[in-house]
Parts: C-alpha cells; structure tokens; sequence
C-alpha cells in the first residue's frame, strides 16, 4: 500500500523529523486489583477453531505450530502492519540499525529470548538482537499464578509475561535490527502503589547504562487518583528520571491506558471505579509521549447490524461480528463488546506544560493525553508467540493482542527508525518528541494521519466518534458507560492525539533539513490489563 521510499523520508512523521493445531488454554488475567497493570489485551481462544471447522470467511489463522483460524476476529502479522504503515518487508529489513529501544516490564518472560527468534524465523525476519537485563534482581518464576503474596507478587507474573512477549516481538517487527532491551522488576510493596517504584528504579538505571538517544516504552499505568494527595510529589520524583533523559537525548513513550475515561480510585485494594472521566501515570507525565489507540482496518471493515456482541449460548453473534472483505481505514480505538478503547483526557495532577499552548483549546489549563496514536485494536490484533509457563499452559502458541501497550512498543520503534535516519544524515537522536510536534511551525498534515470519527454497519456502537467505554447490559446488548468519553475530532483531540502516520511529500526531503531537536535540562533535585471475555 505505501512504499519503501516513502519510509526513508519520513517514518511515521517521526524519521521526517530527523531523517495442526493444538489446543492451549488462555492465559488468565491479570489480578483487577493490581495498582501497576500492563496494558495488554488478549484475544480469547473461543474465537478460534480448527481450520476444517471454520463456517465463513476466515479472519484471522494462527501460525504453526497453531494453525488455527478465526471466522469474527482480524489479526495482522508483521508485514501486514509494515505495509500499512509505510515499511518495507520484514525479510529484507535493516530498519532500527544502530539503535537502541528499551522496553520496560515488571516479571518479563522466561521465554522472551526464544519465543522472539521463532517469531522471526516464522516471518523471515533478520536475526534479532536481544537481551533481557534485571537491575534489580531476577523476578521469582516459580509460581507464576495464584501462589504468590500480595497483589503484585509472583501470582502476577504470567500476566506481565504475555506483555513483555508483545513488547519485545512487537518492537522487533517494527526495527528489526535494533538492539532490543527487556528491562524487568520484581514487584516493590511501597509507596502504596505496588511495582511503580521499582519500574521507575529500574528506568533510572537503564537511562545512564544505555546511549544517548535510546528510545524508551512504558506498557504499564497506574491511575492518578491511586496515589491520592501524594500523587504532585510523588510524580514529581519519578519525572527527574524522565528529565534526565531527555538531557541525554532519550524518548520515552508510555501506553494511555485501555478503559477509554475510566479509572480507579484510592479505595480497598484500589478497585473501586471512579464516577470522573481518569487518565494514569507514566503517560501523563509532561516529559512523556503518550501513546493511544486506533483500530486499522486493511482488506477489512466491519459491518455491525445489532449492538448484541454474544448470543445467550455464549458464541458470537453474526449481526455482530459481521465484516465485508476490502477497504482501509483507521480509527479511533473503541471496542464495545468488552468496554475497552484508548485512554486519553486532562490530568488532575499536572497543569498545561507549555508546548501544548497551541491546543489550550481543547486541554484548558490541564496536561492532556495521549500525544500521538497507533494500531491497538483486538478485532485487528497482532500475533504474538508464546512458550512460557508450559505446566500452566501446555504447549507452544500464538496469541492476538491488542491494546495500547501494543501501541506504544510500535510507536517507539518508528522513532528509533527515525533516529536511524537522523544519524545517517549526521544530525543527532529525535530526544524530547513533544515540544516538535505541537509546534505552531511542524506541519502536522504531513506527519500524522489525523483520525476523525467513522461510522461502521448500522448500530450505535458502530459509530467510532469517541473513547466512552460501552457496558454489556443484562440483556446482552451494549450500552455507554455513565463516565463520559471525549470526543474524535479534527485536529488535535483527547483520544487520538495528532493521530497516526501518515507519509508526507517525500520530494523535498524536509526531514534532513530539520534542525537539532531541543534536549530538556536537568532539574535539580530540591488499565488496567486484561483478557478478553465472552464465549470462553
């Protein structure tokens, strides 16, 4: 769809800027109730059968060793992704070269290092440059479910490990020669919110082991109103590592949560879910690129005449799930049949950082998020293979994915591609992202590709305008949760951000005449994810 070319001159506006099958059982949520979650959705098994079984069109096949194919559910490989997006096949790929892209996890995965070389050899893909470093000490595997202490002890580690495998697979398909890092914590219990602390620890130190112009992705959050009154100081602390980054020429790009406007409060095991529109921490931080969601739709569009998602069986409605074959489009991520979309929306915490004086408009007085946007969708997912946990999980398999920590691991990679192009053309790493693109001068229609509202098949659902999460009603039809979202629009808004890539006009090769990107200096010192439910 979008050339090779194209890519070189501008990678998501960023580079421009610079230069037989088996069975496996699900793997199960994340505990509700942990304050730090990854941001991972994946798809349930249910949508899947055996390829001899499958009644209509498929959607989606599994690789082997799984083979099995998905009538109602759209999935995309490397390749297809690249295309869209403007990248050249993976085979032939030396994007990401030179570069370094750490992804931060608390756990990890066991299996990160071999489930990443057989997704590549699964595609063809160069040989992957990885590693998984543990700053603080290698998390505890040995009981990865439902034997551990507290909410974020080891009963949470089979949740971060299918985040972690999205991460670094995801990263990978992207910039398939940069060198990969997995960063991964055990869980700390202080500050009252469980593992942020040693995320951040863990962050701080990758800052100063790694390159200038390393390019950071955070696929975890935790809710402003979780830290109650000592969120302003807390986060205060926690930002002069972010500071410290940029100094160095880093960027650091965090997932804008997957429950549209909702979110917890300071309650009993902080579950409790707030009646105000909530936006989570690190992506709202100011010295942060927040990543949202869309939902690409290529070779496909769905085609909705009733807002009933399952059958009273549990199997999947058609009038649902219907989908025509052809197309391509891009929007807003909101997905009403299991009341997930993009997070976005304004801080109670921070107030307008200046570089988002062109939009006070739309944020008033308050930080607003996401920044920017890319693919996060379920229906459109991303195939991730897995191995680990095998006596929970039998054996090898694929999983779809989607959320915006699929978003944010992608977003980073388009940016160490730009920073590739920026080396090749002598000038220094992107670093601080924000500043540039909010600029009254960075022409944001040759950059982004500015999501609007689209309407799809017949139903209320269908109507993709916003990030207000549906409910699933007890009459099995959905309906808009009582907190309300905020709106899609043209221009900068509250759930895309500027939006997602799009190619500019290569011709005047603009992206190697831009000048340094500003650094910040130093300060002195003085959601919740989940699987996918129904039908299972």
């Amino acid at each position: 769809m979008k050339n090779r070319s194209a890519i070189l001159a501008a990678a998501l506006g960023i580079a421009a800027l610079g230069a037989t099958g088996f069975s496996a059982p699900t793997p199960p949520p994340v505990a509700p109730s942990a304050s730090v979650q990854p941001m991972a959705l994946r798809a349930p098994d249910s949508a899947f059968t055996d390829a001899t079984s499958a009644q209509g069109a498929v959607s989606c096949q599994r690789p082997a060793p799984d083979n099995r194919v998905s009538t109602t559910l759209h999935c995309y490989g490397p390749d297809q992704l690249r295309s869209f997006y403007g990248l050249g096949p993976l085979a032939s790929s030396n994007d990401g070269a030179g570069q370094t892209i750490v992804l931060v996890d608390a756990y990890g995965t066991p299996t990160g290092a071999n489930d990443l070389s057989f997704f590549a050899s699964t595609y063809g893909g160069p040989t992957p440059n990885f590693s998984a470093v543990y700053p603080l000490g290698q998390p505890n595997y040995t009981n990865p479910t439902g034997n551990g202490v507290g909410q974020s002890g080891p009963n949470s580690a089979a949740g971060w490990a299918g985040e972690a495998s999205l991460d670094i697979e995801w990263a990978y398909a992207m910039a398939p020669k940069a060198h990969i890092v997995l960063v991964a914590t055990p869980p700390a219990e202080t500050q009252g919110v469980q593992g942020l602390p040693n995320l951040m620890k863990a962050i701080d130190w990758a800052v100063g082991a790694y390159p200038s112009g390393t390019v950071f992705s955070m696929s975890f959050g935790t809710d402003e109103q979780a830290f109650g009154g000592a969120a302003a100081a807390q986060f205060a602390k926690f930002d002069q590592t972010f500071q410290r980054g940029l100094a160095k020429g880093d960027t650091f790009f965090s997932s804008a949560g997957d429950n549209g406007s909702t979110g917890v409060t300071r309650s009993h095991r902080q579950t409790t879910v707030g009646s105000t529109p909530e936006v989570s921490y690190p992506n709202v931080s100011p010295y942060v690129t927040s990543v949202g969601g869309t939902q690409v739709m290529s070779g496909w569009q769905w085609a909705p005449t009733q807002d009933m998602p399952f059958l009273a069986s549990g199997a999947r409605n058609p009038a649902y799930w219907s989908w025509t074959s052809g197309g391509s489009s891009e929007n807003v991520w909101n997905e009403s049949f299991e009341g997930i979309g993009t997070g976005g929306g304004l801080s109670t915490v921070y107030a307008r950082p200046s570089y988002q004086s062109t939009v006070s408009g739309v944020v008033g007085a308050q930080r607003g998020v996401p920044d920017v946007a890319f693919n996060a969708a379920v229906n459109g997912g991303v195939l991730t293979y897995e191995t680990y946990f095998p006596t929970l999980y039998g054996g090898p398999r694929w999983g779809v994915y989607g959320g915006t920590s699929a978003a944010s691991p992608q977003f980073a990679a388009i940016t160490a591609i730009g920073n590739q192009q920026r080396a090749a053309a002598g000038k220094g790493p992107i670093g601080f992202l924000n500043p540039v693109i909010y600029g009254a001068s960075f022409d944001k229609s040759a950059a982004f590709n500015d999501i609007v509202p689209h309407t799809y098949g017949t139903t209320p659902s269908g109507v993709l305008q916003n990030n207000r999460i549906w409910d699933l009603g007890s009459d099995g039809f959905v309906t808009p949760d009582p907190v309300p979202g905020y709106p899609t629009t043209s221009g900068y808004d509250l759930t895309t951000g500027w939006g997602a890539q799009t190619l500019p006009d290569t011709s005047a090769n603009w992206w190697r005449r831009s000048s340094p990107l500003p650094h910040v200096r130093r300060s002195c010192p003085s959601r919740r994810g989940r699987r996918i439910v129904g039908a299972d």
